[in-house]
């Protein structure tokens, strides 16, 4: 499976918490800093606004006394121009920013002078030339000449001025200077203060942001340390998800946190569940188990299906029953763990454990999964199959159950009593096995309170009376030829022998019924030609039905058919197989009725 960074349940991201976590810290921290600085470059820049207020009034006294000096030297040298170019070059001395700017001008306006830091805006009123009318200039903020000049009239002569010009808006400082009639001015341009405040903001900002990521790259090693149980964890939630199974969490060298403690009440609550689970599993078949887990709930509903049954009873189990007494329950419980086993083996569902019974249900598992077990062969033909393999196994364990109790008694070394001989017959069990298949009802019925899971419909009825029938005619397995169609569908391991055809009780109409085998068994078992009789495996105790022994038993049921019973007698004495007495018990010495039509109606269920 494709790993993404971001993992998904349904269509939904899911987003690690320590990502939030990051995001959120590294949001909080960056707006944070930057408020911080704000505020402190706000605080900042009023007091540099101060600061440049003072640094300007002390310069604008440096100005003013140098012009009373100059004009005192202008009294004496009668030199206008000298005076004011001296005290033009004494105000630029201290200029720092770009747009710096000294001026004088008296209360009409006319400039006396304007210092600046660049020669842009530098203006000079005064000159000694004959033209000096045409080069007078004009201070350009009206506004603001009118507001020092009402000053003036009330007796303010210095204060703070802002006034504007074709390069911006200024600040500074003035003084009235009586000796030259005229307001000497100090003044900075406020975009240079701003810009300065700009590019300390910058400054700031830059190192905020390396500063963080410098702390960023700490935190999140930090948070992989601390939160790396919440991904452990969550990656184990995950893969719960999508296998639909509770496990416990890993949470070996897990940290002593409150995480840790939420995995393990979570293991806690999945143990029980499993518990639970395991429980609810032992009574109700896996298909409902698998359904409920992957629907969270079960409904009462059902539907009709084509399903394969298998009935597997224990022959002469009243006996065996009164024999053993409580201890039959042991007994069951030894017979049943081997015959459960095997159903499940071959996928399998038990539908009913009913005293010495047991109904089993192939091919109400999803379809998909027998799909994907069987490489894409069809698993409607495969259920029949895996039924016929369950039955020889059902009838494989009980032999080898069988076989060990013969060994017990071996090992005994004596003879047993009469009720020790009772016990032990009691516990040689023997089944029988058939099986059937079709359409029928699957489903759950009951109420809201209590419900079953079952299965209803003519076949199960008819596994039954096939179980039933391998009493009458001494066989471990008999199967409809509906099973015998589907196995031959699905694959050529096992060989069908008719052996009779039947009407039994409560249908109108006859059926074939067969004995399967396997065909290497068979044929293994029909190596020895000279012996005809049916073989035991030593090792299992089942019977092996050699192919040859089958051959007058054919011979036999075709005459029977057919209405010939003399050559059918003849046929079926040369039969070792145990079958063949039930034919000779059941025709006898007679002849075929008038109205034989090879159909046996059994009278008993």
């Amino acid at each position: 499976m494709k790993k993404t960074f971001f993992q998904r349940v349904g269509t939904t991201r899911i987003i690690p918490i320590s990502l939030k976590l990051v995001g959120i810290f590294v949001s909080l921290l960056l707006l944070s800093n930057f408020a911080t600085n704000f505020l402190t470059l706000q605080f900042t820049k009023r007091q540099l606004f101060l600061m440049t207020n003072t640094i300007m009034t002390n310069q604008l006294k440096d100005m003013y006394t140098t012009a009373g000096n100059q004009y005192q030297i202008y009294t004496f040298t009668k030199d206008r121009v000298a005076s004011i170019n001296a005290i033009k070059q004494a105000s630029s001395r201290e200029f720092t920013l770009p747009h710096s700017r000294a001026l004088a001008f008296d209360k009409d306006g006319v400039l006396l002078f304007s210092a600046g830091a660049s020669a842009v805006g530098d203006m000079t009123a005064a000159t000694s030339s004959a033209d000096d009318a045409a080069a007078v200039q004009l201070f350009s903020d009206s506004t603001a000449l009118a507001l020092l000049n009402e000053r003036a009239a009330n007796g303010i002569t210095d204060g703070s001025l802002t006034f504007t010009t074709s390069e911006g808006q200024y600040f500074g400082v003035y003084k009235y200077q009586s000796d030259w009639k005229c307001y000497f001015v100090r003044a900075e341009l406020r975009s240079d203060t701003i810009r300065s405040t700009l590019i300390v903001l910058g400054i700031i900002s830059v190192a905020i942001i390396v500063l963080v990521l410098g702390f960023l790259t700490a935190g999140l090693f930090m948070f992989r340390h601390i939160l790396g149980n919440v991904k452990r964890i969550t990656d184990s939630l995950y893969t719960m998800q999508q296998e639909q199974h509770l496990s416990l969490i890993d949470l070996s060298n897990a940290p002593n946190d409150d995480v840790t403690y939420l995995a393990a009440s979570f293991n806690s609550l999945s143990a029980t569940i499993n518990n639970l689970l395991g429980m609810f599993q032992k009574f109700v078949s896996k298909d409902v188990v698998a359904k409920a887990y992957r629907e969270h709930e079960i409904r009462l509903e059902g539907s009709r299906r084509n399903l394969t049954m298998l009935f597997s009873d224990i022959k002469s189990f009243t006996y065996r029953t009164e024999t053993l007494g409580t201890d039959i329950i042991d007994l069951l419980n030894v017979h049943y763990d081997r015959v459960i086993h095997t159903v499940h083996e071959n996928d399998g569902v038990i539908g009913s454990i009913i005293g010495d019974a047991i109904l089993a249900i192939y091919g109400a598992t999803d379809e998909r999964e027998s799909h994907e077990k069987t490489g894409g062969k069809h698993s409607q033909a495969l259920k029949s199959l895996a039924a016929v393999d369950s039955a020889w196994g059902i009838t494989r364990a009980t032999a080898d159950l069988r076989q060990k109790m013969i060994q017990r008694r071996a090992e005994l070394g004596r003879e047993l009593t009469e009720a020790e001989e009772r016990v032990y017959q009691a516990v040689l069990i023997d089944v029988g096995v058939g099986i059937d298949g079709g359409t029928v009802f699957y489903g759950n019925i009951g109420s809201d309170e209590h419900m079953t899971n079952t299965v209803i419909g003519d076949n199960v009825n008819a596994a039954s009376r096939l179980e039933g029938l391998t009493r009458i005619y001494k066989l471990p397995v008999i199967v409809s030829e509906y099973i015998k169609t589907e196995c031959e569908k699905a694959s050529d391991r096992y060989e069908f022998f008719e052996i009779d055809t039947v009407q039994v009780k409560g249908k109108t109409e006859g059926v074939k019924i067969y004995l399967p085998l396997e065909k290497d068994t068979a044929v293994a078992a029909a190596a020895d030609a000279t012996d005809t009789r049916p073989a035991t495996d030593s090792a299992s105790a089942v019977p092996a039905y050699p192919r040859s022994a089958f051959e007058p038993f054919e011979r036999g049921l075709s005459a029977y058919y057919a209405g010939d019973w003399t050559e059918a007698r003849k046929a079926f004495k040369s039969c070792p197989l145990e079958v063949a007495q039930v034919f000779l018990d059941r025709i006898g010495t007679k002849k075929a009725p008038e109205d034989w039509n090879g159909i046996w109606t059994m009278t008993t269920k």
